[in-house]
């Protein structure tokens, strides 16, 4: 089930996010990114709906995906 991320306040959101960012440990390139910029980096995304929060009733967790994989994954289930 997506989750909108308005739905969340806004400390829940930036620590989520957080955790995501830190949990993903995505390798930005050459240049370091400070915490603040990939925070930002992922709201973006989700203002603009390519990723979403999903949480799972099967497993009680909270997720940040993109929409596509999500979207892929739930076709997959229904098919």
């Amino acid at each position: 089930m997506i989750i909108p991320y308005t739905d969340i306040a806004e400390d829940t959101l930036n620590n989520l996010i957080e955790y995501y960012v830190l949990r993903e440990g995505t390798d930005y390139g050459e240049h370091e990114i400070t915490m603040a910029e990939k925070v930002a980096t992922v709201k973006r995304q989700l203002k603009s709906g390519e990723t979403v929060i999903v949480y799972s009733e099967l497993h009680e967790s909270i997720n940040l995906m993109p929409k596509q994989l999500f979207l892929q994954q739930e076709h997959s289930q229904t098919s």
